[in-house]
């Protein structure tokens, strides 16, 4: 079987016909050499003994627990980890280098866009697909970002766990990664998701992320420690592939799997057919066409909330609108795939995965045990 880095240039020659690919390394820095950008902010100009804000804005626990977490953790590292939603939900002004600038000014050293993640899982789940599905009655049930999905799977639909790969979410694997890399490093989870927050406290995956913020969290933390997101310094960095990108709206994930599906086997003579459900009673509906054979697909993709990640109850932003945003930055990506992209490669390079035997047995960073 071919190496990782083989497979990546053959696929590279394949759609290109360039030998090997051009890119920076150092981009990735931020997650293997962070630089250090101390705290200039104190607990008491900020808040009560009592952690109430002294400027009368309102903070949740959660908020009050990172700013306390990142008071208390000077010497050592701490990470944003921010889903793939982002864009556009703190203005149209406000690029992803200007976030990355603005965490950074709070105290964190780096920020990763979860997107390069769900790059790495899109490339197992269609590795996990050509692996599994030799036959028109078999299919596969996608382990993706949302935790209602897999929730609800597990606990009205126990039989077809074994069509579900036992894949992390992306989340997850971000944060795992760090804490490998970085074993004292903090992780901060920013999204628009409330069940995220429950599902980074399940037992067998529990540690990877300590804490998770909401968009309308992050926003209220940013107004309390006067960070102007729009007078911040664009820093520029694209590690991600549009693939990776659109996971956070309905059908996403099912077109990320099946693009770089059809760049690892071209010639396969089953093809991904999906089925995309958003919503809690769609997505019963959906498993149950399955369950009664009422159906031609063989990759089902659910999302526990209407239109995806971008309905999330805490987006700043309206579902239409967060969608375009999605497309328009996945429409933007340098590299259409995970096996487009020289970053996956050198992430997974970096984190001695070099075979394709070595990334499916992982049971360190992207495999979880439900």
């Amino acid at each position: 079987m071919l190496t990782i880095k083989e497979l990546y240039q053959k696929a590279l020659k394949e759609s290109t016909g360039k030998e090997d690919f051009t890119y920076d390394p150092s981009q990735l820095n931020c997650l293997f050499e962070p630089k250090e950008y101390p705290i200039t902010w104190e607990l008491s100009d900020i808040l009560t003994p009592a952690g109430i804000p002294l400027s009368g804005t309102t903070i949740t626990k959660d908020s009050l627990a990172v700013l306390n977490a990142l008071a208390s953790h000077k010497g050592k590292r701490a990470f944003i980890l921010i889903a793939p939603a982002f864009l556009g939900q703190f203005s149209d002004q406000v690029s992803p280098g200007m976030i990355r600038t603005a965490f950074k000014k709070i105290g964190f050293n780096g920020l990763l866009e979860v997107a390069v993640f769900a790059d790495i899982l899109t490339l197992r789940e269609a590795l996990e697909f050509d692996h599994n599905i030799h036959s028109n009655n078999d299919y596969q049930l996608t382990s993706c970002c949302c935790p209602m999905w897999i929730a609800m799977i597990k606990k009205l639909y126990t039989d077809l766990m074994p069509h579900v790969p036992a894949t992390v979410s992306p989340m997850i694997a971000a944060g795992r990664t760090v804490k490998i890399l970085h074993p004292d490093a903090l992780t901060v989870f920013v999204g628009p998701c409330m069940a995220k927050k429950a599902e980074a406290r399940e037992k067998d995956i529990a540690g990877a992320v300590d804490y998770v913020l909401t968009f309308q969290e992050t926003k209220e933390l940013f107004k309390l420690l006067h960070v102007n997101l729009t007078q911040m310094e664009d820093n520029v960095k694209e590690f991600s592939s549009k693939a990776g990108r659109i996971y956070a709206r309905t059908g996403g994930v099912s077109e990320a799997v099946k693009s770089t599906l059809a760049r690892l086997s071209p010639n396969r003579h089953i093809a991904i057919r999906s089925q995309q459900a958003d919503g809690v009673p769609d997505c019963k509906k959906m498993i149950t066409d399955l369950i009664g054979g009422k159906t031609q697909a063989n990759f089902f993709e659910g999302m526990g909330c209407i239109g995806g990640c971008v309905g999330g109850p805490k987006s700043l932003l309206e579902p239409d609108k967060a969608r375009d945003k999605v497309n328009q930055y996945g429409d933007k990506a340098i590299y259409e795939t995970p096996l487009d992209n020289p970053y996956v490669l050198e992430l997974l390079y970096r984190l001695n995965f070099t075979t394709l035997e070595s990334l499916m047995s992982d049971n360190e960073f992207f495999t979880r045990k439900f």
